[in-house]
């Protein structure tokens, strides 16, 4: 019976290795790194978890129809060493937002977060161990 019991645990944790190992990905992956598009919309929600923290906006299709977009970007860790915490993203909740990244490879309505500028001016960059913060005051 302790065989079985041992056997297992150690199938569940090899599982939930083999799930963590397919939930993060490079962003190559899944994103098209040389096209850069950028949106210009309502930012309406943060999501700060892990392995991404996925931002969502809605944008004014060339239709004219609302599109929902989810926006992935670094992990929450990434964020805080870099000194950027959820309150200075969800700070446009509610308000319009530009956002430049990189579309999803299989053309969903899903990129990957390079910069986002507030309806102030602000803005926050965001690159490989550090974030930008540019202002027009």
């Amino acid at each position: 019976m302790q065989t079985r019991t041992s056997l297992a645990s150690a199938l569940v944790s090899l599982l939930a290795i083999a799930a963590a190992a397919w939930a993060h990905h490079s962003p190559s992956a899944e994103f098209d790194m040389a096209k850069r598009v950028s949106l210009t919309g309502t930012l309406t929600k943060i999501d700060w978890v892990n392995p991404h923290i996925v931002a969502f906006l809605e944008a004014k299709g060339a239709d004219g129809a609302t599109e929902n977009w989810r926006m992935e970007s670094n992990p929450p860790a990434w964020f805080r060493r870099v000194g950027v915490s959820r309150n200075d993203l969800a700070k446009g909740i509610g308000q319009t937002v530009t956002v430049e990244g990189n579309r999803a490879k299989d053309g969903n309505l899903y990129m990957y977060m390079l910069k986002i500028t507030f309806a102030d001016g602000s803005s926050l960059e965001l690159v490989n161990n550090a974030v930008t913060e540019a202002s027009t005051q």
